[in-house]
């Protein structure tokens, strides 16, 4: 596994069980976060070669393997080399070390990117069943069909097809890892604290519409429950599954709960001005993911591509003179780690915020088989927080 966000959180999870998983093994390029005493951390490149992986892996066994790497390039051309070759190089290398002869099950990390939400509006609910979007003609290529297609095949020819394998989707994931590239939370608690620190009401910086639109989160928590939980059920062999809290969420009932959070209030009517300066517009793919079901759905003629509306872009948002003076005070002040903001992800942050659709994510697949983990979104949120806090990432809340 690699110690990100979700990784991370599969390490710990796994390390609350010493008598089921004696030994755990984290592997990345660098050791990030504390870990239980059961986790030993592994040096490894995976956009090495297989060779050079091996040479690291050697002496590393494993009957479960989870893995939850993710390198984001420029485009999705090179999203999908750069990924599915660090699967496929990975899986070579437990080849050529002769680990792969004791495995058991394979977990495989993605996310609802499968659905194309990055793309533009897809078909809601999100199902397992929902088709691919594979034609070249009106899609980018999507590394995770790449990554499933490689772990599908590894499998098969592995111990006689006795190698079982699982995918999971989760979206937008609630969490905390320093450096990551989706880090959520952490970009949204430091935009809160910054606006504060100038003076302002927090003004909501993505889309009116995905405001009042639904969005399914991930507590990253709850998908290392669900990955423990999957690599051990029979049932889930073979299987991919959407991985989100159990609630659907809306952004009118999170911002106040946020303001509320740092003290604040949310600007009555931050949606009556226009983008000015601050904003941006832009369209996003051509074809919008829900076309593929646009015939069968009787949506033909009705299908516009998405959009990303962000009424304060938060990239340029992140540059200004006295937003970075803001944090540099507050963070003086409150003894705050300073790198904090220049690792928070605003693009990432934006794009999230900033989408002109609804993503409704179904668990029925998951609640048929018996998984019962749910998880309150905005408890998720809070706790993370909570966490950041204590990381001093963002300041304590003061009491009242």
């Amino acid at each position: 596994m690699s110690p990100g966000i979700l990784g991370r959180e599969i390490a710990s999870q796994l390390g609350k069980s010493p008598d089921k998983w004696p030994t755990i093994y984290a592997l990345s390029r660098s050791k990030k976060g504390d870990f239980p005493p059961t986790v030993r951390h592994t040096f490894i490149d995976l956009t090495s070669s297989a060779t050079e992986m091996a040479q690291n892996l050697k002496g590393v066994t494993a009957e479960y393997v989870f893995f939850a790497a993710y390198l984001q390039k420029d485009t999705e051309q090179a999203n999908w080399d750069v990924n599915g070759d660090m699967l496929q190089n990975f899986l070579d290398a437990l080849e050529t070390t002769g680990a792969a002869s004791s495995l058991k099950r394979i977990v495989l990390v993605t996310g609802c990117k499968q659905y194309g939400v990055h793309l533009g509006p897809p078909k809601n609910p999100m199902l397992e069943t929902d088709p691919w979007l594979r034609d070249p003609a009106s899609f980018p290529p999507n590394f995770y069909y790449r990554q499933q297609d490689i772990l599908r095949k590894f499998c098969e020819g592995k111990n006689g097809g006795k190698v079982g394998w699982t995918v999971t989707y989760p979206n937008d994931v609630i969490g905390f890892a320093r450096g990551n590239f989706m880090n959520l939370t952490t970009s949204l608690g430091i935009y809160a604290a910054v606006e504060k620190e100038l003076g302002h009401d927090l003004v909501f910086p993505g889309s009116e519409r995905f405001y009042s639109g639904f969005d399914s989160f991930t507590d990253a928590a709850l998908h290392a429950q669900f990955c423990e939980w999957a690599a051990l059920e029979p049932r889930a062999a073979g299987e991919a599954f959407n991985v989100v809290n159990g609630d659907v969420e809306s952004m009118q009932n999170l911002w106040p709960r946020v303001a509320e959070r740092f003290g604040m209030r949310v600007k009555p009517d931050q949606f009556v001005a226009g983008y000015g300066t601050q904003g941006s517009s832009s369209q996003l793919a051509d074809v919008a993911p829900v076309s593929v079901l646009a015939e069968k759905a009787g949506l033909e003629g009705r299908v516009v591509p998405g959009k990303l509306e962000q009424r304060v872009d938060l990239l340029k948002w992140s540059q200004r003179e006295d937003v970075r003076k803001a944090w540099d005070a507050l963070a003086s002040r409150e003894g705050l780690d300073k790198k904090a903001f220049d690792e928070a992800t605003w693009s990432f942050l934006g794009f999230v915020l900033g989408r002109t659709y609804d993503l409704v994510v179904s668990m029925s697949k998951a609640r048929a088989l018996g998984w019962t983990g749910y998880k309150d979104t905005w408890t998720a949120i809070s706790d993370v927080f909570d966490e950041l806090e204590e990381a001093k990432v963002l300041p304590k809340r003061r009491s009242t």
